[in-house]
């Protein structure tokens, strides 16, 4: 139970920091599968999909709650040992993936799977340079609509490996909006401000209900994906995976760059390995 909590806590983390895939952070601790096959057959098998479920949830939700305000602090003022020591939890997948490969033969089909989501992912880091304007997230029907949609596309980025969820919505221009409104959320429950509480509910409510919309949609067409090409699924995964530590180094802020940074640097990469190889496997 503490594990899944902790491990929830990772994915919850690794989806509040732009360029770094909660799919991956799955992957890295071995629940990838598992989540899949729980969100896909949570109707025909509700007691066993909601007892890993559940833990994951409660551990990702207390990690965006709690920590969003810590890690925004963390990468505007140390952004190299941060990035770091995401790179080390990514990295430190790999050895279980490649496990998942073991034994299969090398094709023209599988390099190139592995070739196309490892440039998907350097392109939107090279797209995502800039986050745009802060959306308009006034209360009316066209914004609910939007925020719904905005969730349901996060949701599905924030599932597939590799591919950043804070990212997308950095591209759609919500990811500073959201992010303040759950800090203000969290305020006003604190101060026991009513009306502070239902104004950000108005945000926070259509964007979670298509969150949730979204998990689900895209479980199934992974499921589906699975089913059909396994092994190439895992090349793209690699792919994915080995891409992603690339891109999150190249939106890192390198201008405080010294030798200590670079040392402290490979201190939380190492650390990063460390926590991947312990939450992971089975």
């Amino acid at each position: 139970m503490i594990k899944k909590l902790l491990q929830g806590m990772v994915v919850g983390i690794a989806n509040i920091i732009p360029g770094v895939s909660g799919g991956t952070m799955m992957v890295a601790m071995g629940l990838y599968d598992k989540l899949i096959h729980a969100i896909t057959h949570l109707k025909s098998e509700f007691k066993e999909s909601m007892k890993l479920l559940i833990p994951i949830f409660i551990g990702a939700g207390l990690a965006i709650v709690t920590l969003a305000r810590l890690f925004e602090f963390l990468l505007e003022r140390y952004p190299i040992p941060t990035n770091f020591a995401f790179c080390g939890l990514i990295a430190g997948s790999l050895p279980f993936i490649f496990d998942k490969v073991k034994g299969h033969t090398v094709s023209i089909g599988k390099i190139i799977a592995f070739l196309i989501f490892f440039a998907v992912v350097i392109l939107m880091a090279v797209m995502g340079e800039t986050s745009g304007n802060a959306a308009d997230v006034s209360f009316g029907i066209v914004n609910v609509i939007k925020l719904l949609l905005v969730g349901i596309i996060a949701a599905a980025t924030m599932v597939v490996p590799g591919v950043s969820g804070s990212m997308m919505l950095m591209l759609l221009g919500y990811y500073d909006t959201i992010l303040k409104t759950i800090n203000q959320f969290i305020d006003a429950l604190i101060a026991f401000d009513v009306q502070g509480i239902l104004v950000q509910c108005g945000v926070l409510v259509p964007f979670g209900i298509g969150v949730v919309l979204g998990i689900f949609l895209i479980a199934k067409l992974i499921e589906f994906i699975f089913s059909k090409a396994e092994i190439h699924a895992y090349y793209a995964i690699i792919g994915l995976i080995i891409a992603s530590p690339v891109a999150i180094l190249l939106k890192t802020d390198w201008s405080g760059f010294s030798v200590m940074t670079l040392i402290v640097g490979v201190v939380t990469f190492v650390a990063g390995w460390f926590v991947a190889s312990k939450l992971g496997g089975e």
